[in-house]
């Protein structure tokens, strides 16, 4: 299995677990993730839960070595991922009545980025990095980050993560007032664990109704915004530049783009 869930007390702890892959998404991971979701959401002795990833990173995003289904021009759907695996995952992260705690354990980059920031309350290694990976294979952010991160730390620095695709440590992260905490790398599953611990003792009801609050402020357009990020991301899809930034990335050299 490429995702396991374990409850102890009334927390669940769910983890990404392809770490020879660094827990890239591909279509068992992102299936897997989904129904772990769905079952810890539906189940009442489950108050708190913590998302993470298994050995040394959170998750690298999309697995571009396990390809996508072709559209019938031959393009690859991205965009059909999106809506079905990874839309409904966001979107139950921030909708489900009970605190999410992400413990980012390494890079986080990607839709890998986009899972951590939809929880409720991150807290990174000090080793971990964030990352919006996306403009270097001539892509666009999608699973939320073009909302989540503007929301979190505005446009400027949005901006600055979306089109120089520069790795963000831990500790600039905390700064910018994109996640919650920093730890050591050693403690960061016992901080994730006793803060998801104290979330479960406390009011669940009243944390769903806040999240219910936050999301009709912050998040109104979070449902439009994703299906205009898929919609863009399948434009990207056709794009020579796309093609030539997934042959580099496989080839593991500098991409050549050329603006077509």
């Amino acid at each position: 299995m490429s995702v396991q869930t374990e409850r102890r007390g009334a927390v669940t702890t769910i983890v990404l677990d392809r770490p020879d892959a660094l827990n890239a998404v591909d279509a068992e991971l992102g299936d897997a993730l989904l129904a772990a979701l769905r079952a810890a959401a539906d189940d009442p002795g489950t108050r708190a839960l913590v998302l993470t990833g298994a050995g040394r990173a959170f998750s690298t995003g999309a697995d571009l070595k396990a390809g996508m289904a072709p559209t019938a021009s031959g393009v690859p759907d991205l965009e059909r991922a999106l809506v079905e695996r990874v839309h409904p995952t966001i979107e139950l992260i921030r909708t489900v009545p009970k605190p999410v705690v992400a413990a980012v354990n390494g890079p986080a980059a990607g839709v890998g980025c986009s899972l951590a920031l939809a929880c409720d309350l991150v807290v990174a290694a000090e080793s971990s990095y964030f990352l919006l990976a996306f403009i270097n294979i001539g892509l666009v952010p999608d699973g939320g980050a073009s909302f989540l991160i503007p929301e979190r730390v505005g446009l400027a620095r949005a901006s600055e993560m979306a089109m120089l695709g520069e790795r963000l440590p831990a500790r600039t992260a905390l700064e910018w007032g994109l996640i919650n905490r920093v730890v050591e790398d050693s403690e960061l599953t016992t901080a994730a664990h006793e803060l998801a611990a104290r979330l479960a003792d406390g009011p669940t009801r009243a944390y769903g109704a806040i999240k219910r609050q936050l999301n009709a402020w912050a998040l109104a357009r979070m449902a439009p915004q994703l299906e205009l990020e898929a919609a863009i991301q399948q434009e990207m899809a056709g794009s020579e530049d796309f093609r030539e930034g997934v042959a580099a990335f496989v080839q593991k050299r500098p991409p050549r783009f050329a603006g077509r």
